[in-house]
């Protein structure tokens, strides 16, 4: 198995929940029975590594061009007895970015116990305040309330009190100060619409992943600026078959798309699912979505996000082959040693087509089809209407070719290397798709042949075979319910779709509301595991809370819907034992600790973009990283103990930390080999952009 074969498995099981290999969900021994039970534990073979940081980067340094107001910037005098950060970390924990006016807001004081960081000790004062920084006054006073009744948590090796000041209602910046202990917390703003800049940068991402596109420096920044990547001879124009790469009668024109992650290849099914993502990230928050993103496109009267999804689009019109089916992948040749895309000089070569990249595209080209097509726009009436015979011709070849397999990366079938992870499903991985394809169809045409599909098909998803409700099923599980909101749908079907998800939710023990999220996770955002890729099942949780709000599903009130999916939002921008915010180089936007450096080809440790605070540009802002995975990975194999290799020993953070410490900012190759933990990836950044949208206007 190669060396990220297994995040790969474990991106493509949380976005489709499809992947060959992986073992159903395993829940913690407090929950419920298998007859009803909701699971956010990770899958057993997904391992991995683990890793902290203790740096923090001053406002701004290296980051974007754009700045942010003085006032966000600087704020207002501070007492001088307050310091920023004491220790390994900050000892009150608040989303760096801020919080909407009418929304739950509580800050986490965090006294380590266990973990790297125990030697730190921090017990409150009695009372706390939140200071408005431009005006240097309190604006609101109260106690801190002890989690568990001072219970030390397992998951992140803290003893924790949590500061509501949820009062706190006016727009402004502040912190929340302990003037008893000389603590103070990062700044933070009230406002509302404090996330639309992170919004802007977290989407621009996708821009800076762009195959063979220009970053010319008045879009991408100069620090970041790049000639177009891989169009060179023998490259994307020229692809040729991965068993022929000397036969010129298998070239085609493959240019265009995304690099999947931090390596410069491009996944067809998984790239298919970032566009079904971000199409519904555009078409559940429609007012949200502008034309002034600083893209190339800006400007033309398209919303942006929907501009950067067409690239992605086009992309996989190129992969698809006349009869239907769809090629399953194109690998890039890297810069060797890091360094800008457009030093990449190697052959690109593509590999075969395969049912499950072409059912995979089907949902792309059919939802895409649907959403240009609303846009009542005549330069994409055609387009729609392209995307959606590329459906249908899709459907039909993979109907009457329902197990053509293609493994990308595997030495037994002479592919080794074409990808550096492994997209290729089973049979009920394909099932799967194959239920996802029907659903975007019906909701194109609304045929009755692709409701029937999904109608007879529906319950052997694990919500129904199992009474299994989990993240890592949100690749089936949100089209189904996307199924039971449209016109038409068969209406028990849709009613059973409903009343199963609501009833496995509102069962679940751990789900979030009111004080049961206080029981399961101090940082309120609450996971069974921390593997591979937690920062994008953080993602999907808050989306899955997201979803009940949209669909009408729950119980609850609005607002209480709103809080637990923010809290999810709260940990991925500074809750959490490290008081990280995980995505990079965000000090211009307001993150006093973001992520300072992580894994990717183009950020490549010694490069001139390795580092915010070391090297000379550091990497690109906004994207988000794997996120804490105390798996351990190989280093047990790869590391025994002091090896010249590894350096003196295992490098602890992140190595033997509780689940939530297990991070580290840190872009080292073999043999440590950080992208269990840091690197990026398109599966992670859609999955958070469909969320965060939701709180944004």
């Amino acid at each position: 198995m190669t060396r990220r074969h297994l995040r790969r498995m474990a991106i493509l099981f949380a976005l489709f929940g499809v992947v060959a290999g992986l073992p159903a969900c395993v829940g913690s021994s407090s929950t419920p029975s298998p007859r009803a039970r909701v699971s956010a534990t990770a899958p057993t073979s997904a391992t991995a590594l683990v890793s902290v940081s203790t740096t923090v980067s001053a406002h701004g340094a290296g980051a974007a061009e754009e700045p942010v107001s003085p006032a966000r910037r600087t704020g207002g005098a501070l007492p001088p007895m307050l310091i920023d950060l004491i220790g390994n970390g900050p000892f009150i924990a608040v989303d760096q970015f801020g919080y909407l006016p009418g929304l739950k807001k509580v800050a986490v004081l965090r006294d380590p116990a266990e973990g790297y960081d125990s030697a730190d000790q921090y017990v409150p004062g009695p009372m706390l305040q939140v200071v408005n920084t431009a005006m240097n006054t309190v604006v609101f006073s109260g106690s801190p309330t002890p989690w568990h009744g001072g219970a030390v948590d397992a998951s992140s090796g803290d003893r924790v009190w949590h500061f509501d000041f949820s009062a706190v209602t006016a727009p402004g910046t502040y912190e929340v100060v302990d003037v008893a202990r000389n603590v103070r917390s990062a700044r933070f703003e009230i406002g509302a619409n404090v996330y639309r800049p992170v919004l802007v940068q977290a989407v621009r991402t996708f821009f800076y992943q762009r195959a063979g596109h220009a970053k010319l420096a008045q879009y991408a920044g100069t620090r970041w600026a790049d000639g177009a990547s891989h169009i060179g001879p023998l490259q994307d124009t020229q692809a040729r078959r991965y068993d022929a790469a000397g036969d010129a009668s298998t070239q085609r024109d493959l240019h265009g798309g995304w690099y999947d992650a931090g390596d410069f290849n491009k996944y067809t099914s998984w790239g298919a699912g970032y566009v079904v993502d971000l199409l519904h990230a555009y078409s559940e928050s429609t007012s949200v979505w502008t034309d002034d993103f600083n893209l190339p496109e800006s400007g033309n009267g398209v919303p942006d996000v929907l501009d950067e999804v067409k690239w992605g689009l086009d992309w996989l019109v190129r992969m698809q082959n006349d009869d239907g089916s769809v090629l399953s992948i194109v690998g890039l040749a890297s810069a060797d040693g890091g360094g800008r895309p457009s030093a990449a000089t190697r052959q690109s070569l593509y590999g075969n087509a395969s049912t499950s990249a072409t059912l995979a595209s089907i949902a792309a080209y059919a939802y895409g089809a649907k959403v240009y097509a609303s846009l009542n726009m005549p330069a994409y009436d055609a387009y729609a209407a392209d995307l959606r015979l590329r459906a249908q011709r899709a459907w039909d070849w993979a109907v009457a070719n329902p197990n053509v397999i293609f493994y990308n990366n595997d030495a037994s079938r002479g592919t080794a290397g074409l990808g550096a992870g492994q997209q290729e499903t089973d049979d009920a991985g394909r099932a799967r798709l194959r239920l996802v394809a029907a659903v975007y169809l019906y909701a194109l045409t609304g045929d009755a042949t692709y409701r029937s599909y999904v109608d007879s098909h529906y319950t052997e998803v694990p919500m129904f075979s199992s009474w299994w409700l989990s993240p890592y099923d949100a690749g089936v599980n949100r089209p189904l319910l996307y199924y039971a909101s449209l016109p038409g749908a068969t209406a028990s079907v849709a009613a059973n779709i409903r009343n199963r998800y609501t009833e496995l939710w509102e069962r679940a023990d751990y789900a979030g509301w009111g004080a049961i999220a206080a029981q399961r996770d101090p940082y309120r955002a609450h996971l069974d595991g921390y593997v591979w890729g937690s920062n994008g099942i953080k993602a999907q949780m808050g989306g899955m809370f997201a979803d009940q709000g949209l669909y009408g599903l729950s119980q609850h009130s609005s607002v209480e819907i709103a809080d637990a999916g923010a809290a999810y939002l709260h940990y991925l921008h500074g809750v959490n034992p490290l008081g990280k915010v995980y995505l990079s180089n965000m000090g211009a936007y307001g993150a006093e600790n973001s992520v300072d450096q992580f894994f990717h080809s183009w950020f490549a440790d010694g490069t001139p973009w390795d580092s915010v605070r070391d090297s000379q540009y550091g990497p690109a802002p906004g994207f988000l990283v794997g996120g804490p995975n105390n798996t351990q990975y190989d280093w047990d194999s790869r590391c025994p103990g002091i090896s010249p290799r590894c350096g003196s020993t295992r490098p602890s953070p992140p190595y033997g930390q509780p689940g939530q410490k297990a991070y580290k900012d840190f872009n080292d190759g073999w043999p440590l080999n950080s992208w269990p933990i840091t690197e990026n990836s398109n599966g992670y950044q859609a999955t958070y952009i469909r969320l965060l949208a939701r709180y944004t206007k």
